[in-house]
C-alpha cells in the first residue's frame, strides 16, 4: 500500500490570482479559458482517479482592499468576495461540478499571495461553497497549507508539488505564525496588527506596488524581481523614493528556517523575523547597470550607495543651491526627487530613464527558455531527495521543463495572468519605444489598451504585447510509462491542450 494517494492523472496549474476588488487590479485575463481547462480535466480517464492541483497562488489577497498585510478578521469575507466576484464566479462553478464526480481529487496549496487559505475557517467556507453537505463531495478537496507541499504517485513515479516561495528570500512563508493565527481564530480571538511581520516581498506589494498600480496597472505583471526594480519604480513614480528606501535594508535578507522557535503548543507571541546579516543589495542590482552607467562620472553622488542617493534627494528636496536636472518652475515633491535622481545622469529624459530601466529589469530575460536552470530551479531541487521522480513548482511565472538526468524531471507551470513580452525590438532605442512609453505612461497603462496593443518583434513583425501563453502541467501513467508533458491552454480551454515540452520515463 503506498504511503501517498496513487492517481492515473495529476493535471497541475499554479499562479491564477484571483483577486483585485477594483477591475483595475485583476490581472487574471482567461478566466473563461480557465473553467473550460477545469471542464476539461474532469472528463479525462473517466474510469480512473484524476487530480487537479492548484499549485499556490490561487487567490491574491495582496490586490484586495483590506487593512494590514494579512486578513485575520476579515480572511473568510475576502476570500467569499473574491469567489463571488463576476470576473471569477464561473471558475468557482467549474471546481464545484468537477468534484460532483467519482475519483476526482481538488488540491489547494498555499502560495505567497493566498496565505489565508492557511486558515481553518477559510478552508471550511471554501469546502462549503463548492461541496455543500455532501460528504463525499468534501472529501475530494484537500488542502497543503503548511509547508510541505502535496505529494502523490502517479504510476510507480513520486510526484512533488510546491508553490516555489519557500527558496524565494523574499517571499518565504512562516508557517509556524499563520498556523498560530488559524488556532486564534478558532478559539474566539484575534490578531494584533503590530504582532504580524511580513516579509519583504508583501511589503513591497503592499507598500509599494499597489500604490504605484493605481496609475501604472501593468507594474506587477513585470515579476518584481531585484534587478532593475528600484530604477523602474523611481522613474515612473518618484514619490515612492521614501518607501523603497525602507525596502532597501531588507533586500539581501533572507529567513533562517531552521533556527524558528517551535511554538507548535502555543497560541501566544509571535516570533520577529530572523535576520541572516546578508550583505544589502548592490547598485548593480537595485538600479541596474543601465541606469548605474548614466550617472554623471566624477559627480559626489556616484560613489553613494542606492540608500544614500536616494536619502539624499528626500533630504535636499528644496534646499537651496540644489541643482537640478531640468527648469523646476513650481514642483511637488514627486517631480523634485525625479529630478534630483536624473540630476545624476547625463542627459536622460523620463522616457529613455524608463526604457534603460526596462532594460535592465529584463536583462538576460530567459523568460520564454523552457529548460533554462534558474535559481527556483538550483534551489528547489537542492533541497528535494533523490526518491521524487517529478518536481513541479510556480511562483515565478516562467513555465519550465528540465530533463533532472537519472530519470527524474522538473516543471515549472508558469502562470495564468497576463504576460508582457517586451522585446529588444521595443527596447531597442528611444525612437522605437517612444509607443510603448505613450502606452505604458501616458495612457496610464490601461488594461483594455495593453491587452489590444500590437508591436514590432526584432524581424518587424507586428507581434501582441500580451503574450497568449496560460500553461499547464500534467502527468499522466500511458502504456506502462508515466509521462510528464508542459502544455499551453487555448481558446475556450475545452480542447486537448498542445503539447510544449514532454518527457517519458521508463
Amino acid at each position: 500500500m503506498s504511503m501517498f494517494p496513487v492517481f492515473d492523472e495529476v493535471h497541475v496549474i499554479s499562479d491564477i490570482h484571483m483577486g483585485g476588488s477594483k477591475p483595475d487590479f485583476q490581472i487574471l485575463r482567461e478566466t473563461a479559458r480557465l473553467a473550460g481547462y477545469i471542464g476539461w480535466v474532469s472528463g479525462q480517464c473517466p474510469d480512473g482517479q484524476v487530480a487537479l492541483v492548484l499549485n499556490g497562488d490561487v487567490f491574491d489577497t495582496l490586490a484586495e482592499d483590506i487593512p494590514g498585510y494579512v486578513a485575520v478578521d476579515q480572511a473568510v469575507e475576502t476570500v467569499e468576495r473574491i469567489m463571488s466576484d463576476h470576473s471569477f464566479s464561473g471558475i468557482w462553478d467549474a471546481l464545484a461540478e468537477f468534484v460532483k464526480l467519482d475519483r476526482r481529487t481538488l488540491v489547494f496549496v498555499i502560495g505567497n499571495h493566498d496565505i489565508e487559505i492557511s486558515f481553518p475557517t477559510v478552508q471550511r467556507w471554501i469546502i462549503t461553497k463548492l461541496a455543500g453537505d455532501d460528504l463525499a463531495k468534501r472529501a475530494r478537496i484537500e488542502f497543503s497549507t503548511t509547508g510541505a507541499g502535496y505529494a502523490c504517485m502517479v504510476g510507480n513515479a513520486r510526484v512533488y508539488c510546491t508553490h516555489g516561495n519557500e527558496v524565494d528570500a523574499w517571499n518565504y512563508n512562516r508557517y509556524e505564525d499563520l498556523a498560530k493565527v488559524g488556532r486564534r481564530l478558532n478559539a474566539g480571538k484575534t490578531l494584533d496588527p503590530s504582532e504580524w511581520f511580513p516579509n519583504a516581498g508583501t511589503r513591497m506589494v503592499k507598500e509599494v506596488m499597489n500604490e504605484v498600480k493605481k496609475t501604472y496597472k501593468w507594474i506587477d505583471l513585470l515579476k518584481p524581481e531585484t534587478t532593475g526594480a528600484v530604477g523602474t519604480l523611481v522613474v515612473l513614480d518618484p514619490s515612492q523614493a521614501t518607501k523603497i528606501t525602507n525596502l532597501l535594508s531588507i533586500v539581501g535578507e533572507k529567513v533562517k528556517g531552521g533556527k524558528e522557535v517551535d511554538q507548535r503548543l502555543s497560541a501566544d507571541g509571535f516570533q520577529v523575523q530572523e535576520r541572516t546579516g546578508a550583505n544589502p543589495a548592490t547598485i548593480d542590482q537595485l538600479l541596474g547597470p543601465n541606469i548605474r552607467d548614466s550617472l554623471v562620472v566624477g559627480s559626489p553622488e556616484s560613489s553613494l550607495s542606492v540608500d544614500d542617493m536616494l536619502l539624499a534627494a528626500e533630504l535636499n528636496l528644496g534646499q537651496p543651491g540644489v541643482k537640478l536636472a531640468r527648469s523646476t518652475g513650481t514642483l511637488g515633491t514627486p517631480q523634485l526627487i525625479w529630478d534630483r535622481f536624473t540630476g545624476w545622469i547625463t542627459g536622460v529624459g523620463k522616457d529613455e530613464a524608463l526604457r534603460r530601466a526596462l532594460k535592465d529589469w529584463l536583462k538576460d530575460d530567459q523568460t520564454f527558455v523552457v529548460d533554462n536552470q534558474d535559481d527556483t530551479y538550483k534551489q528547489v531541487t537542492a533541497a528535494i531527495g533523490p526518491s521524487i521522480d517529478f518536481i513541479v513548482t510556480g511562483h515565478t511565472h516562467l513555465e519550465r521543463a528540465i530533463d533532472m538526468g537519472g530519470n527524474r524531471y522538473y516543471f515549472n507551470c508558469g502562470t495564468w495572468i497576463r504576460l508582457l513580452r517586451f522585446t529588444d525590438g521595443m527596447l531597442k532605442d528611444t525612437a522605437t519605444f517612444k509607443p510603448v512609453y505613450d502606452l505604458l505612461v501616458n495612457n496610464q497603462g490601461r488594461m483594455e489598451l495593453i491587452d489590444q496593443a500590437k508591436f514590432p518583434d526584432e524581424s518587424g513583425k507586428k507581434m501582441p504585447f500580451v503574450l497568449n501563453q496560460t500553461s499547464a502541467v500534467s502527468i499522466k501513467q500511458e502504456n506502462f510509462k508515466v509521462v510528464g508533458r508542459l502544455t499551453h491552454i487555448q481558446g475556450d480551454g475545452t480542447g486537448a491542450p498542445i503539447i510544449i515540452k514532454e518527457f517519458v520515463r521508463s
